[in-house]
């Protein structure tokens, strides 16, 4: 062999090489991304699975509203909604949530529907958890639901509410009295996503000769974008609301959620001031999807101050 033929052998034994480093480092590379995406998603799906769907947090705001009566001053109200037992939430959350209500002494306790997952079967165990843990929550002057649009006629989450002390409103309301004969008004209205929603018979109080058309009036939906038809129609100065989850998954910094629900179009964030009226939505305890994932959007429930000044 001349020395030009073991020159062109060894420069083709080189570039083979290099044909073959070139293999191992795309390889590496590719496995490197294929541990990357792997660890990625494994920690994503623990973090919106577990982790995300179990920090539960307070949002705490102050109603000020002149029509507030002077004895309701200082008056606290915590406000909880789409539990969806049975999906992320368990016994152990229902402690933790028992325990963050009752420590803040309410005096009014709301719910604003949906009680139990609609895809979850209760057995008679699950009813006595449930049933006893919201007959432990503390309210000086009530407790009172509305029922979601999974709620509607489930007569055994009826009776779990009734057994635990609260008083369901359907298309209803109540005169809540303090210390004084100046009382708030307290509306429930039904879902809307079902069509029993009545918006005039829920706010049947203002057609009485002897109402007050200035009196400070709560009122309790399901569905948020049932607000505008209830303060187009009546006297509301503060709505409370749930159904939207706020979205369940956000977007940061442009605040926005891509997955919006059917009574939930237009209003799905946690706070809007419509004309006079103030509306909260609350950002639910479960998840009511068969991923059972959040994603910046923490389970939350609302705790409120009264006062006039």
């Amino acid at each position: 062999m001349t020395r030009e033929e073991r020159s062109q052998e060894k420069h083709k034994d080189i570039i083979e090489e290099q044909k073959k480093e070139n293999i191992r480092n795309i390889v590496k590379r590719i496995l490197k991304i294929t541990i990357f995406i792997a660890i990625t998603t494994t920690v994503f799906f623990f973090y919106t699975t577990y982790v995300s769907t179990t920090m539960i947090s307070i949002r705490e705001y102050r109603i000020i509203n002149k029509k507030i009566p002077d004895s309701f001053i200082g008056t606290k109200i915590m406000h909880f909604s789409d539990l969806h037992y049975g999906s992320t939430m368990t016994q152990d959350n229902l402690n933790d949530i028992n325990k963050k209500i009752n420590e803040r002494k309410p005096d009014i306790i709301v719910f604003t529907g949906d009680l139990i997952y609609k895809d979850y079967k209760m057995k008679t165990k699950d009813t006595e958890i449930l049933t006893n843990k919201l007959k432990e929550l503390n309210a000086t002057l009530g407790k009172y639901a509305i029922l979601g649009d999974e709620d509607s006629n489930n007569e055994n989450i009826i009776s779990i509410f009734n057994q635990a002390n609260f008083t369901i409103l359907r298309n209803e309301n109540e005169l809540i009295y303090k210390s004084d004969n100046n009382p708030i008004l307290l509306v429930g209205i039904s879902s809307l996503i079902n069509n029993e929603q009545d918006i005039e018979k829920g706010y049947s109080y203002f057609n009485e000769e002897s109402h007050n058309p200035n009196i400070f009036t709560i009122a309790l939906v399901h569905e948020p974008d049932s607000a505008d038809d209830m303060i187009n129609s009546y006297n509301t100065d503060l709505i409370l609301s749930g159904h939207s989850h706020n979205g369940n998954i956000r977007i940061p910094i442009i605040n926005y959620t891509p997955f919006k629900k059917n009574g939930a179009k237009k209003y799905d964030q946690n706070y809007y001031k419509i004309n006079d009226s103030k509306l909260y939505i609350s950002s639910g305890l479960g998840t009511n999807n068969k991923s059972g994932i959040r994603l910046f959007c923490r389970p939350s429930m609302n705790f409120y101050r009264l006062s006039n000044k």
